[in-house]
C-alpha cells in the first residue's frame, strides 16, 4: 500500500473502525474522499427512488390485479392482514417514516458520528440500511407491512440519517479551499440515487416477476447485497485529515464582503442549537425543502391536469381526455419527473459550488427571491398555456431545492466552524423531517379542497403554489435576520483540545500540515470516480432516454 493510503504506527495498533485508524497520512490525495461519499449517497438515495415499488407491491397477493380487503377491515386490521393488497395510501407511509428518521437519527447521532469518525458512521449506514432492506424483503415475502415499515422505514431511516451526515464534516476540513463544492459533491449523490436505483429497481423486477409474485422480494434481496458491497467501499475508502491540515500553497483568504459570515472560531453543538443563528438556518432549510417538496410531490399530476390535452396538441382539459390520451400525457409526465431529477442532482453541485464565490447567505437569497418569482409565476404560465416556461420555471426550483440542501452544511460551517460541523449538520436535518410533512400536507390538502369546492383541475394549484411562494418569502426574511455567531458562543482553547481529544484528532508536526497529492496515487483516484461515475451516468442517461418525449 503506498504511502498515500497508509496511517501513522500508533493509528495502526487502533481498532480497525477507530477514527484514529483513518488519519491520512502526508501525500494522501484528498480527490478520493468525494468519490467514497458518494458511493455511499448514491445508495441511500434510493429512498428517493421507492415509488417504483408501489404498483407491483399494491397487487402483491392478485398478481395481475390488486385483491382489496373488505370493507368492514380498519386500518390495524390491513396491517397485519395476510390475504389482501396493500393500498398505496399504506405503502406511501414508509417514505414519511424514511425522513422523518433520516432526520431524528442525524440529530441523536450526529455527535457520535464527530467523535467515532465516517468510517465507522459508515459502516453501520451500509448495516442499517441494507439489513433493512432485507427485513423489507421478508414482510413482502410474508405480507406484512409493518415489517417494511420497521425495516426500511424505520432501521433504514436510521441509516439513512446516518449515511447523509458521514461525509459532511469530513469533506469540509478536506477542502477548506472548497466548501460548498466539496459538500455538493457528495450530496448530489443522495438526489442521483433514485436516478441509478429505481431503473435497476424496475428491471429487476421484471426479471423475477412471475405467476407466483410480482419480483419484489427479490429485488430488495439482491439491492441490499449490490448497496452493501458498494457502501462498505465508501466507508472503508474514507480518510480524515490531520487537525489544522491544509492543501500545499493554499492560504486563507482575505475576507470579503461575500464571506462576512465566516467565524474563525469553532462553536460545540451543545452551544450551536442554542443560538438564532442556528433556529434562523433551521427555518431557510425548513421553508426552502416544504416548498420543494411540495413541487416534487406534485410535479406529475400537476403537468398533466394543468396543461391537459395540449400536452399532445389538443385543446381539451384533462377530464375531457380519453383512456388512450390519458396514457400518452402519462408518459410525457413521466419523462418530466426525470427531467426533476437531473436538474434536483445538478443543482446540488452548481449551486453549491456557485456559493463559494457569492456567499452562502447570498445564495439563499437567490433561492427566496428567484423563487418566489417562479412559483408566483407558474399558475399565469398555466393560464397562458405556455408548456415550456412552465417546465422551464419548475426545473430552475428543483435546482434550488436540491442546491439548498447542498449549500446548507457549508453554511454551517461557516458561522459555528469546521470541528462539529457534521453533528450541528445533522441536528438542522430534523427541520427535512419537519418539512417532509409539512410540504405534501400543504399541497395535498389544499388541492382536495379546492376540488371539493368545484374549482376546476387545471386550476385547484393556483392558490397552493401562492402559498408555497409565501413561504419562500418567510425563508427570505429568517436569511436576512442571520448575523455572524457571537464569539462568546466558541470553544476555548482548552475546551478545543478537549473535544479534539475525545474525537481522537491528531495534530502531527507543522511540516507534515500542508502537502500535494502523491502522483502516485491518480491511478486510484481515476479507478474510484469511475466506480461511482459510470453508475451514476447509466441512471442519466436512462433518464434522458424519459424525458426524450417530452420535448417529441
Amino acid at each position: 500500500m503506498s504511502d498515500a493510503l497508509a496511517v501513522d504506527g500508533g493509528a495502526a495498533k487502533s481498532a480497525f473502525l477507530s477514527k484514529e485508524r483513518i488519519i491520512a497520512a502526508p501525500g494522501f490525495n484528498r480527490w478520493l474522499v468525494p468519490p467514497a461519499a458518494l458511493a455511499i449517497h448514491l445508495c441511500i438515495g434510493m429512498a428517493y427512488g421507492f415509488s417504483v415499488f408501489w404498483l407491483p407491491l399494491s397487487k402483491a397477493i392478485g398478481i395481475t390485479a390488486p385483491v382489496a380487503c373488505g370493507a368492514d377491515l380498519g386500518f390495524f386490521q390491513q396491517v397485519f392482514a395476510s390475504d389482501c393488497d396493500w393500498p398505496i395510501s399504506m405503502l406511501g407511509w414508509l417514505y414519511t417514516l424514511f425522513f422523518v428518521f433520516l432526520g431524528c437519527s442525524a440529530a441523536i447521532f450526529g455527535g457520535w458520528l464527530e467523535h467515532a469518525g465516517p468510517r465507522k458512521a459508515g459502516v453501520v449506514s451500509a448495516v442499517f440500511w441494507c439489513g433493512g432492506l432485507l427485513i423489507s424483503a421478508l414482510g413482502v415475502y410474508t405480507h406484512q407491512i409493518w415489517l417494511m415499515w420497521l425495516g426500511s422505514g424505520v432501521i433504514g431511516g436510521i441509516g439513512l440519517g446516518l449515511g447523509y451526515i458521514s461525509p459532511v464534516s469530513t469533506l469540509v476540513k478536506w477542502f477548506p479551499d472548497k466548501r460548498g463544492m466539496a459538500t455538493g459533491m457528495a450530496i448530489m449523490g443522495f438526489g442521483g440515487g433514485a436516478m441509478v436505483g429505481a431503473p435497476l429497481a424496475a428491471q429487476m423486477m421484471s426479471h423475477f416477476a412471475g405467476p407466483d409474485g410480482v419480483g419484489v422480494w427479490q429485488t430488495f434481496v439482491v439491492m441490499a447485497v449490490v448497496y452493501f458491497i458498494f457502501m462498505m467501499g465508501g466507508a472503508l475508502a474514507y480518510r480524515v485529515p490531520p487537525t489544522g491540515w491544509k492543501p500545499e500553497g493554499w492560504t486563507p483568504p482575505v475576507k470579503k464582503a461575500n464571506d462576512e459570515m465566516i467565524t474563525k472560531g469553532h462553536v460545540h453543538v451543545s452551544k450551536a442549537w442554542k443560538t438564532p443563528q442556528f433556529w434562523l438556518v433551521w427555518a431557510v432549510l425548513c421553508l426552502n425543502v416544504s416548498a420543494g417538496i411540495g413541487i416534487i410531490g406534485m410535479a406529475s399530476p400537476l403537468l398533466q391536469e394543468v396543461f391537459g390535452g395540449r400536452l399532445i396538441g389538443t385543446h381539451q382539459s384533462f377530464g375531457e381526455l380519453s383512456p388512450e390520451q390519458l396514457a400518452q400525457i402519462a408518459i410525457i409526465a413521466a419523462g418530466f419527473t426525470g427531467l426533476l431529477s437531473l436538474f434536483n442532482i445538478a443543482g446540488r453541485f452548481f449551486w453549491s459550488s456557485f456559493s463559494d464565490l457569492i456567499g452562502r447567505k447570498t445564495t439563499y437569497f437567490v433561492f427566496f427571491a428567484l423563487g418566489f418569482l417562479l412559483y408566483a409565476m407558474v399558475p399565469w404560465t398555466g393560464h397562458l398555456g405556455s408548456v415550456a416556461f412552465f417546465v422551464f420555471s419548475i426545473c430552475l426550483i428543483l435546482s434550488m431545492y436540491g442546491g439548498g440542501f447542498a449549500t446548507v452544511p457549508a453554511y454551517l460551517a461557516d458561522l459555528f466552524g469546521t470541528q462539529m460541523v457534521g453533528a450541528i449538520h445533522g441536528r438542522l436535518l430534523t427541520a427535512w423531517a419537519f418539512a417532509g410533512i409539512l410540504g405534501p400536507v400543504l399541497v395535498n390538502y389544499i388541492r382536495e379542497y379546492q376540488l371539493s369546492i368545484g374549482v376546476a383541475k387545471a386550476d385547484a394549484y393556483d392558490i397552493t403554489l401562492y402559498i408555497l411562494a409565501g413561504l419562500l418569502v418567510v425563508g427570505f426574511i429568517c436569511n436576512a435576520l442571520v448575523r455572524p455567531v457571537n464569539s462568546k458562543h466558541f470553544m476555548t482553547d482548552a475546551e478545543l483540545a478537549a473535544e479534539r481529544a475525545i474525537g481522537h484528532d491528531t495534530v502531527v508536526s507543522a511540516a507534515d500540515l500542508e502537502w500535494s497529492a502523491d502522483p502516485k496515487s491518480k491511478p486510484l483516484v481515476i479507478a474510484a470516480w469511475l466506480a461511482v461515475g459510470i453508475p451514476l451516468a447509466w441512471g442519466i442517461w436512462v433518464t434522458l432516454l424519459k424525458t426524450v418525449v417530452l420535448f417529441s
